[in-house]
């Protein structure tokens, strides 16, 4: 398998942003914030700064060597693009007969989802650290933030809290062939907060 010598990926800075690199630990700063994450997990890459450009570089990468390198450098963009606009998704609650009720708790970090298909249980999902979630109207549900795991996580979480499992799945016609129940939570809309 061939390797190559040098694999480098470029990030440009923009003006109205900071970056402070010590290791592989990165702090980017912004209009709407300050985002700091740890990679010291992944190995034998190097993340330095040159004026305005961060540069994440490995020596005699695989493949997979090769991957790491662009997925460490497409964080890096989402965090400065993260400080720069933020990020917000749009969630919309979907049913058919009984009306979900859905609860924010700040202080706790959940969101409850009550009455899902009837359930007389209540159903939680996390609120990550970094994203906010507010409900608008009954059906819409607004999860923003300025870091992109974050909000991406917490959306997930509230889709994979109102899924459907097992027998839940089946036909409401039998063996027609009908489209199934399709009560959930769903994420409609992926936008920037500005």
């Amino acid at each position: 398998m061939a390797r190559a010598i040098l694999v480098r990926e470029i990030v440009e800075i923009p003006g109205n942003v900071t970056v402070d690199i010590q290791g592989k630990k990165v702090k980017v700063k912004g209009p709407l914030g300050e985002i700091e994450k740890d990679f010291s997990h992944v190995h034998n890459i190097l993340i330095s700064k040159e004026d305005n450009t961060i540069i994440v570089e490995t020596y005699l990468a695989d493949k997979r060597t090769r991957a790491v390198v662009r997925t460490v450098a497409s964080k890096i963009k989402n965090m400065i693009e993260g400080v720069l606009r933020g990020y917000r998704y749009k969630m919309r609650v979907i049913y058919a007969h009984f009306p979900m009720e859905i609860n924010v708790d700040e202080k706790k970090g959940i969101v409850t989802i009550k009455n899902f298909l009837g359930r007389r249980d209540a159903i939680t999902a996390r609120i990550m650290p970094g994203a906010k979630v507010r409900v608008q109207g009954k059906k819409d549900i607004i999860v923003e933030g300025i870091d992109l795991d974050a909000v991406a996580q917490t959306a997930a979480n509230i889709h994979l809290a109102a899924k459907l499992r097992g027998k839940e799945r089946l036909s409401p016609h039998g063996r027609e062939g009908g489209p199934g129940v399709l009560d959930g939570i769903y994420v409609y809309e992926k936008t920037s907060m500005k």
